[in-house]
């Protein structure tokens, strides 16, 4: 069976989404095609522990995603809901916490706690990320030019990008190379004394990534995660009522609304091309659905190694996607629980500490080391967890006074996204309680139900290589105009027609949209261009006039 389209559109996650509501929006004929029976890619809400408790399996906070975008495709008008994220709060071992609140007094106090001086220091910490996000944050929204390239149209797009960074002076230049070239430590020492502050800050720069917090670009994915948007304050990050899912099922509803067909347990098994177009795709069940343009959001050793044939592409494209790096030593673990935990540096209920971000984290130097035994080949001993209980916002996720957990954690073995290590995973996840219980006494008794994911159910099941949640490392050569390869960071491929917006491209890695709402400015603006270039050849030549 033939089908056509004037799009496909490769993956049901939320840039396919927010690229196929635009695209339809704009009066294309858009098929969305999703290799699971869900739609939302990393961003998805399962039930693994039955139909009372929800849980998002994977990504499971927001931040990224730009106002700009919920209101254009009128999300909360399809049940797009967030609530915002509370504090920092950091168990330890000794019995004591480390608060962040957002009260500037009350956190001076926190933090005074363990170091006057980190305190003093933490406003020009927090005024220099600022200044730098200034520069760097709008960035995030624009398609890269093809720096190097000598073209007209290139030259006029590389010109464009000097004239946004005009405004930034010698320090700022200074300021910015520095953070994109070092590590996290080196940020933090330079601000902070104290481990419970230098090892609460470092988990924002090694988090989803291969890399330790002395590793070099570690300083730039922290502040990727400290760029964000969510209820307009940067920085901000929120719960999706519903889950993640809440946020890709509002995406799906809103695509549909404005007429795109989303399809489910729709693999592709080919994207076909012909004398260096594309033609459109081949699901796995034998369904052709032919289109002049088609959208991949999959991996790009996916999309461009194994749905096309590299043989096809030009060397150089094939070289760089395949030495894409996409490794990841992540282990979410999600847990049902009978209660909240009770915390023995803080036993009192508090809004602010439930609502936050839970961090185990005793120092930067446990972290470090931890990374360090994940890279010789052995799970971490002492794995550190970034911890949410979204469910103390929203009574969708599970029943009355029972809870649902969320715990992001590092390192086990980059290797692991080669094999299940079933056994590895559990006993590494046991390691995970016991440290909550260490800071939580009673907290392993109220886990009623536990998920783990380790990196090759991330790899097999969601499609992340490598177990990697950004699709590719946020690392200095895979960045920008670097991402995923040289002269194609602007969201077009080597076969015309075909284009990518997945998270390996720029504006990717978190939930952000940015890729599936800037492919469809990129397919509009090509579609205007080659009507104009049929009108002009369609006009009589000089020749034909005098004649």
């Amino acid at each position: 069976m033939t089908g056509q389209a004037d799009v496909v559109v490769v993956g049901g996650g939320h840039n396919g989404l927010v690229a196929a509501a635009y695209l339809a929006r704009a009066g294309l004929k858009t098929v969305v095609c999703e290799r699971r029976g869900v739609v939302g890619g990393a961003a998805v809400s399962e039930h693994p522990f039955g139909p009372d408790f929800t849980v998002t399996s994977l990504s499971y906070v927001v931040s990224l995603l730009p106002p700009d975008l919920v209101r254009d495709l009128r999300l909360e008008q399809h049940g797009y809901q967030v609530y915002p994220q509370g504090p920092y709060f950091a168990p330890r071992a000794d019995g004591r916490c480390l608060r962040l609140p957002d009260d500037p007094a009350q956190r001076q106090a926190e933090i005074a706690k363990f170091s006057a001086a980190d305190a003093d220091a933490y406003p020009r910490y927090e005024e220099h990320l600022a200044g730098i996000g200034r520069i760097l944050g709008p960035l995030l929204h624009q398609i890269p030019p093809r720096l190097g390239s000598r073209r007209p149209q290139d030259l006029v797009r590389q010109a464009r990008l000097l004239t946004r960074l005009r405004g930034v002076d010698e320090r700022g230049a200074v300021d910015v190379t520095r953070l994109l070239t070092g590590s996290i430590a080196d940020l933090l020492e330079d601000y902070f004394d104290s481990d419970a502050m230098r090892g609460l800050l470092s988990v924002s720069g090694v988090i989803g990534t291969w890399a330790g917090p002395r590793s070099a670009g570690t300083a730039y994915v922290m502040l990727h995660h400290h760029i964000g948007e969510t209820e307009g304050l940067s920085g901000a990050w929120g719960f999706p009522r519903g889950g993640m899912g809440g946020v890709t099922g509002a995406l799906a509803r809103a695509a549909r609304m404005f007429g795109a067909q989303v399809k489910t347990d729709a693999e592709v098994a080919q994207i076909r091309t012909r004398d260096g177009r594309v033609t459109g795709v081949t699901l796995a069940g034998g369904e052709s659905i032919d289109a002049p343009v088609v959208v991949t959001t999959a991996h790009p050793q996916i999309s461009f190694l194994q749905l096309l044939d590299p043989a096809d592409l030009p060397a150089g494209f094939v070289a760089d996607i395949r030495g894409w790096r996409s490794r990841s030593g992540t282990v979410k673990i999600n847990l049902a629980l009978d209660r909240l935990p009770a915390f023995a540096s803080h036993p009192e209920p508090d809004p602010s500490v439930y609502g936050g971000t839970i961090v185990l984290a005793e120092s930067l130097d446990d972290i470090e080391g931890a990374f360090q035994q994940a890279v010789s080949g052995t799970p971490a001993s002492l794995p550190f967890a970034d911890i949410c209980i979204p469910s103390v916002f929203d009574d969708s996720l599970a029943p009355a006074g029972k809870h649902i957990m969320s715990m992001f954690t590092q390192w086990v073995p980059c290797g692991y996204a080669d094999a299940p290590h079933d056994a590895e995973l559990q006993a590494y996840a046991d390691r995970v309680l016991t440290r909550v219980e260490k800071v939580a006494p009673g907290f392993t008794d109220s886990v009623l139900h536990r998920q783990v994911i380790g990196p090759h159910q991330m790899q097999e099941e969601y499609g992340l290589v490598g177990g990697n949640i950004f699709h590719g490392e946020l690392s200095l050569g895979q960045m920008f105009h670097a991402r995923p390869a040289a002269g194609y960071a602007d969201l077009r491929t080597p076969v015309h027609g075909l284009y990518q917006a997945g998270s390996a491209t720029h504006g990717g890695g978190g939930v952000t949209g940015i890729p599936g709402r800037n492919v469809v400015k990129q397919i509009l603006a090509d579609r205007r261009a080659e009507r104009w270039r049929r009108r002009v050849a369609g006009r009589p030549g000089k020749a034909a006039l005098k004649s």
